[in-house]
């Protein structure tokens, strides 16, 4: 699995490489040409399709990457569009992100199939195309009448997780016993974690700064340690694992949360709320230990899931039916 991400994070460089350098090449150094000049034959653009039809030739040239599964090198392809596509023309809300960086080899960590057979998994064993079978320690058994569309292997801190994309044409789009009554709303904060229209509230649990003092000492040997030695990197994978344990807890949280409201409520009013600029306030630390994005987004998530309705409503109380 190392060997595969460190060759498609090589892969994914050189395709992102390659637009940066038809950009460079082909551009004008100045803003006007004269009316008589020559004009060097322009090189084609490099797309999706055209970057595409490399891999063939990948794969004579480097004959080690014919290991790796056709899909999974279209999928790094695919990866540097959506990249480029956000960067010059922005996602469907039109947000466009920065510009496109290169990745060094410890932030390459994930490999996706965008297609994979069905029965691939079986009892505590899932057989890979090209990889062979592979033990998982499944989180809760797949239900039935599911079928696996995608599979993508991550690497994190503690180990390799692997990520299923599940689909059930039979989950209805509403609920069939759906109480107009049961509505509510509920108001996010840092004194409590939420606020339901009811009065009900759900305290803030701060996993980050109860986990403040372990995290400061952890961060303490990497600032010491030599770079490139083994005692740092070995207190960088141990700050990782902190880091991931504050997450965990966090994730936890917000599912059980996001669970007990679904469960009680068929509609649920909930403020759209710039969490991007709270986030840069003197609040900063308050708000992202609270996590009210990653609680928002498995709420909507899970909402759309039970058929259970949504209702993000405007700061200036405009209200914006979601379903």
């Amino acid at each position: 699995m190392d060997r595969w991400l460190s060759m498609l994070c090589a892969q994914y460089n050189y395709l992102l490489a390659d637009r940066f350098n038809w950009y460079e090449h082909n551009r004008c150094p100045i803003n006007a040409c004269p009316l008589v000049c020559h004009l060097p034959e322009l090189r084609d653009n490099p797309d999706y399709y055209s970057q595409k039809k490399t891999l063939p030739s990948l794969k004579k040239t480097h004959p080690h990457y014919s290991e790796i599964y056709s899909q999974v090198l279209q999928d790094v392809v695919k990866r540097v569009k959506v990249t480029f596509d956000r960067f010059l023309s922005g996602d469907s809300n039109g947000k466009r992100s920065g510009k496109p960086r290169f990745k060094p080899r410890d932030r390459y960590r994930t490999f996706t199939y965008p297609q994979i057979k069905d029965g691939c998994l079986q009892d505590d064993l899932i057989n890979l195309p090209m990889f062979g079978k592979v033990k998982v320690i499944l989180h809760r058994s797949i239900p039935n009448g599911f079928k696996i569309k995608t599979a993508s292997v991550t690497k994190k801190a503690d180990g390799y997780y692997l990520t299923l994309n599940l689909e059930d044409a039979t989950v209805p789009t509403t609920k069939p016993n759906f109480n107009p009554e049961s509505i509510t709303g509920i108001d996010v904060g840092l004194k409590e974690f939420l606020t339901t229209s009811e009065n009900e509230t759900v305290a803030i649990p701060q996993h980050y700064r109860k986990a403040q003092k372990r995290l400061r000492v952890i961060q303490k040997r990497v600032s010491r340690g030599k770079k490139g030695s083994k005692r740092r990197s070995k207190a960088v994978k141990q700050l990782g694992k902190q880091h991931k344990k504050v997450a965990d807890k966090r994730k936890d949280f917000h599912f059980k949360t996001a669970n007990n409201l679904l469960k009680k409520y068929d509609v649920i009013a909930v403020e759209d709320l710039n969490i991007k600029g709270l986030a840069r306030t003197r609040l900063a630390k308050s708000v992202t230990d609270a996590g009210w994005s990653s609680f928002l987004s498995i709420l909507m998530n899970k909402a759309a899931k039970c058929a259970t309705g949504i209702l993000p409503v405007d700061t200036f109380a405009k209200m914006l039916v979601c379903w």
